[in-house]
């Protein structure tokens, strides 16, 4: 998960420096395919887990949700910072997570778990304090940017999980129909699909190797623990992000966001003891 955590912060720094909108959503996963076409195929050869038609329709299903976690991800980016956009959009997903999996799931975390998942979240929020009445809406798109992470955390969770599926194999299924499901939106619009990869090719080569790498681990993490544990754990990355937006990116309040950030690392510990 730390690994996961580091991947996906970064990831997130390159598509807020980057431009295009679904064209370099678009870019940045066409190129994930590429550069992970060598890692499918062993996973085809040494593990390629169960896939009969329910798996692929999940496989898609994960693919549709993905492209609307992305397009929203960078409307976000567009209108507000990182280190405000980022622990938004990531906290409201473990939370919605985290009571969708005890709802739903059947899954009994303990008090002390809970507890760390409720440090968590609120140290999520505390970023983002002072900021609505200037960046309505890039809270509304990080906001409705958590529901869609709750919402494919859940449904990845029983594909890996209950239908054993390869992460690998799956993940590259997904973000085949993610390339499939944009392709329609970016071909409308060939002059900005050609300066989002003049413009931001780094970035999209960068997301391709990155978004992947920190999903699929992400996928062999729910594959062993139940979600209501993995998706508040994840968020480690919060800490590492607000730290690049403070940094990296010059967003300001330094002391602030990285002491909120901090206070992740804390309930990350309690939710891990619990």
């Amino acid at each position: 998960m730390l690994l996961a955590a580091g991947a996906h912060a970064g990831w997130n720094l390159l598509a807020k420096t980057a431009t295009g909108g679904a064209a370099f959503v678009w870019l940045g996963v066409l190129s994930g395919l590429v550069i992970w076409s060598p890692a499918l195929a062993v996973a085809l050869v040494v593990a390629p887990g169960e896939m009969g038609a329910e798996g692929v329709v999940f496989m898609a299903g994960s693919g549709v949700l993905h492209a609307i976690y992305f397009v929203l991800l960078q409307r976000g980016y567009r209108h507000g910072d990182l280190s405000l956009v980022y622990p938004l959009a990531r906290g409201t997903g473990p939370l919605l997570a985290t009571v969708a999996a005890i709802l739903l799931l059947d899954e009994r975390p303990s008090a002390l778990a809970l507890a760390g998942a409720a440090i968590i979240v609120a140290a999520v929020l505390s970023l983002t304090r002072g900021s609505a009445e200037h960046d309505r809406d890039a809270i509304v798109f990080a906001l409705l940017t958590g529901v869609s992470i709750a919402v494919y955390t859940l449904w990845d969770k029983h594909a890996v999980g209950t239908l054993d599926l390869s992460p690998v194999v799956y993940f590259y299924g997904a973000q085949a129909v993610n390339v499939a499901v944009l392709t329609p939106f970016v071909v409308r619009r060939p002059e900005v699909l050609a300066e989002s990869w003049r413009e931001s090719r780094g970035q999209a080569l960068g997301v391709g190797l990155l978004s992947p790498l920190a999903y699929v681990l992400v996928l062999f993490a729910l594959a062993e623990a139940p979600v209501s544990y993995v998706a508040p754990a994840r968020e480690v990355s919060i800490l590492i992000a607000a730290a690049l937006g403070a940094t990296v990116l010059s967003e300001g309040d330094v002391k602030g966001r990285l002491g909120a950030a901090a206070a992740i690392v804390a309930g990350i510990a309690a939710l891990a003891l619990g």
